[in-house]
């Protein structure tokens, strides 16, 4: 019997490149699950919990992009896109809107599952951050305590869900939208004083930020070690 190491959704309109990923995904013992657009893949997604999407950016109907927009509050999967677009300010639109990787076709289905097995290594690695420390800074989302210089002060249940989503991806930027939707608070303002409340937290001097940053225009970020 096959010991799946992960349970993958494929989502492409061409029936030759689906098919073709998923017999060597198959043969790289993952499950596989296929969807030939946005529409087959939302439902599937719903109903679901994959490991890891690989997704067509130019389909019939909704693209791959307006795929993860739509879906964004409900994605917690890494995403790598395929797409024939290649030029810089595609990759960077994707990689913005979401994606963890993104790979050009053609491509080699060797490269394929390279980057599948890293984003999955990582995504592993990064479940199991609960603890961290920087600096003189400990943050403990078991115990939902941060310790700074000798202070020890409490999180509560919204502070500790924007922090593990920002701990598990240190360095990248959450806009107020995202955060809304992710703590199920509709006022954008709100989102800014849990912020606040945060910084006092964690930050020596507050008002001047070392670690959770605000990028103007685009939300927030921390910076860790």
């Amino acid at each position: 019997m096959n010991k799946f190491t992960a349970h993958i959704l494929v989502v492409d309109d061409d029936d030759g490149i689906r098919s073709l990923v998923k017999q060597y995904l198959t043969e790289n013992n993952f499950l596989i699950t296929t969807a030939n657009n946005a529409e087959d893949a939302t439902k599937k997604i719903e109903i679901i919990k994959f490991d890891l999407i690989v997704l067509d950016v130019m389909m019939p109907g909704k693209s791959g992009l307006e795929f993860i927009n739509e879906n964004k509050n409900k994605i917690q999967t890494p995403i790598i896109l395929l797409t024939a677009k290649g030029e810089a300010n595609d990759r960077i639109e994707g990689l913005e809107i979401g994606a963890d990787d993104y790979l050009p076709k053609p491509f080699e289905p060797k490269e394929l599952i390279l980057r599948i097995k890293n984003i999955l290594n990582k995504t592993k690695k990064n479940q199991q951050k609960r603890i961290i420390e920087f600096d003189n800074i400990k943050i403990d989302l078991n115990k939902s305590l941060i310790f700074q210089n000798h202070k020890e002060f409490k999180i509560n249940n919204t502070e500790k869900t924007i922090l593990e989503k920002m701990i598990n991806s240190p360095g990248q930027t959450f806009s107020r939208e995202f955060i809304s939707g992710l703590i199920e608070i509709d006022k954008e303002r709100s989102i800014d004083v849990i912020i606040t409340r945060l910084r006092k937290k964690i930050e020596i001097d507050p008002k001047n930020p070392k670690y959770l940053q605000t990028i103007r225009g685009a939300g927030y970020v921390l910076w860790i070690e």
